[in-house]
């Protein structure tokens, strides 16, 4: 996935709104206007760096001279204590484009990270951890391209962009071949079909379908096992459900393609790092 800069804009220009709405009273009865400063980012844990060029583009918003140097890039491991860009610039922009800076940067790191983790748990096996729509409204773009950075894989964007088939739906349309039936009369053959499974009787009626994808939600190690023998390379297959750092490893091991990983985006702790004034 590669960042949309109008999306971007959209999401820097909406938080500095939020955060310095009518001005930035600290920061302007302090600082002068013309006094220039140095800054440093500094990563105080370990971890993925990701968002180095939206940070500097919230500050280059305040002062479109600010210098930006990175020492890292986006995807690098990085220890606690390692500086990770230098700024240059209008100290009033650094000091009031701080806090949106780095809510963005360490958000983006956090959520690498953490995807890295879950990729290297999954190493030997063929499964390809995947994200979710479990995102903070609005920054969608920005959490999905974090989890690519981490080594993740991006699942559908939204509602628009392919079709998976939930419970619910499956409830509202009667069966799952109903649904499916549906779906095939309004979309083109470019658009991937995705069904939900919650058994194996409902893995069988889906393989019928022809679809995909064949997600197993909830189910237990041993019945994924069941159902990727019974799917045997005639759909792709997705695990959901009640994934952790401890379940994942046994999970990858029963053959599935991916590994849908809420988690990633909808929980995730922000990397602490801070910015200092030189």
């Amino acid at each position: 996935m590669k960042l949309n800069q109008k999306e971007i804009e959209r999401v820097i220009l909406t938080a500095l709104k939020e955060d310095i709405g009518t001005g930035d009273i600290t920061t302007n009865l302090i600082i002068g206007k013309k006094q220039q400063a140095k800054a440093f980012f500094l990563a105080k844990e370990d971890g993925i760096v990701a968002g180095l060029a939206i940070a500097k583009m919230v500050l280059q918003k305040l002062d479109k001279k600010i210098v930006w140097k990175s020492s890292v890039k986006d995807g690098n491991f990085v220890l606690a204590g390692t500086r990770i860009a230098e700024v240059n610039g209008s100290l009033r922009a650094l000091l009031t484009g701080e806090r949106t800076a780095l809510n963005i940067l360490q958000r983006m790191s956090g959520i690498a990270t953490v995807t890295n983790r879950f990729v290297k748990i999954v190493i030997g096996t063929n499964a390809k951890i995947l994200d979710t729509r479990k995102t903070v409204p609005g920054l969608r773009m920005i959490d999905k391209y974090a989890v690519k950075i981490g080594g993740g894989t991006n699942h559908r964007i939204g509602l628009f962009d392919m079709v998976l088939i939930k419970d619910n739906h499956i409830k509202a349309a009667g069966s799952i071949t109903n649904a499916v039936a549906k779906i095939r009369k309004g979309i083109t053959k470019k658009i991937k079909i995705e069904v939900e499974t919650s058994n194996l009787d409902e893995v069988r009626e889906t393989l019928k379908n022809i679809v995909d994808i064949i997600m197993l939600d909830n189910m237990t190690v041993p019945m994924m096992k069941e159902a990727v023998k019974i799917i045997a390379g005639k759909a792709k297959v997705e695990a959901s459900g009640n994934v952790n750092f401890k379940s994942i490893k046994a999970i990858a091991k029963t053959g599935v393609d991916f590994i849908s990983v809420g988690a990633l985006t909808h929980s995730v702790k922000a990397l602490d790092i801070s910015m200092k004034i030189m």
